[in-house]
């Protein structure tokens, strides 16, 4: 993995792209959104064919692929926000061109299934994201969250994360993680999670806690729960299931977690629940299994 680079910091007035790799963009979000960052003082661009639908994706391949190589490049483009997540940002990625993102150096936003793309974009390009809101929320979205991922993006450090802490005492390492789908499906790719040292943010929608379980011991069996240093947990709330409702997703969490004896801390404000708090992908944090607490020690741009 390439020396971790730090993507140049937004002055006042950026423009931002708009990219749709995944998933088809609902209008009226993607207005709203885009809108939201209008207000912020951002001048926002995108194709005309952001809202392009082919099946569960947000056009075929090659137009995707096109869409978000092209606003890299762009120089007048300062930093790419993602639309949505869903499912596409695989499809795509072994076609990406790893130096040109990292000589771009441009701060790339999202979550959910854009987790492999923040995982790629780490691994291959050897540069740091922000694990973040995208505009699939439209005006539903957080302002305070909005606030402060502009505030990252402009140079300020994360505010603490806060949550429960339930096990260990305190530690230090890389913020890497984001949805559990994504990071299971990475082992075995060229952007496989590289979990050595780091503190892994876990978050997830809509799967029942059996595919969670699932997905932790698929990571635990490539070894990769094997040296982080902690865990943070984020949004799980919707991870339920009629026909067994034990264990529920929080006891999966920590059946799994738990006997790992690293710091742990639970209901952190990011993922895909109404409050999804923007952290930086790849800046060393530390982490505090006693007072619940995540806290990023720097910031995730650079200002040179």
């Amino acid at each position: 993995m390439p020396r971790l680079l730090k993507p140049r910091a937004l002055r006042p007035g950026a423009t931002i792209g708009i990219a749709a790799p995944g998933s088809p963009v609902d209008e009226k979000s993607l207005a709203e959104g885009i809108e939201l960052w209008r207000e912020a003082g951002f001048h926002v661009v995108h194709r005309e064919d952001l809202t392009a639908r082919e099946g569960y994706l947000a056009g075929d391949d090659a137009r995707r692929l096109r869409e978000l190589s092209g606003l890299v490049a762009d120089r007048r483009v300062d930093a790419i926000v993602c639309a949505r997540g869903g499912y596409g940002c695989d499809r795509i990625l072994h076609r990406l061109d790893a130096a040109r993102f990292r000589a771009a150096r441009k701060p790339l936003v999202g979550y959910s299934d854009i987790t492999a793309l923040l995982l790629w974009q780490q691994r291959r390009a050897g540069l740091a994201g922000f694990h973040g809101p995208m505009l699939d929320k439209g005006s539903a979205l957080d302002r305070d969250a909005f606030a402060e991922l502009i505030a990252q993006l402009s140079g300020a450090s994360a505010a603490p994360l806060r949550g429960r802490g339930v096990a260990g005492r305190s530690a230090e390492g890389r913020l890497v993680g984001g949805n559990l789908t994504m990071l299971a499906a990475s082992i075995g790719t060229d952007w496989e999670i590289d979990l050595r040292g780091a503190i892994l943010m876990l978050e997830e929608i809509g799967e029942r806690p059996y595919r969670v379980d699932r997905m932790l011991q698929q990571l635990r069996g490539a070894g990769k729960l094997a040296g982080l240093v902690g865990v943070g947990v984020g949004d799980f709330s919707s991870c339920r299931d009629a026909k067994w409702p034990t264990p529920d997703a929080l006891q999966v969490l920590l059946g799994v977690l738990k006997p790992l004896r690293v710091p742990l801390v639970l209901g952190l404000p990011f993922g895909h629940g109404p409050i999804n708090r923007a952290w930086p992908f790849g800046a060393r944090a530390t982490i505090d299994g006693r007072r619940g607490e995540v806290r990023v020690l720097e910031a995730g741009v650079s200002r040179g």
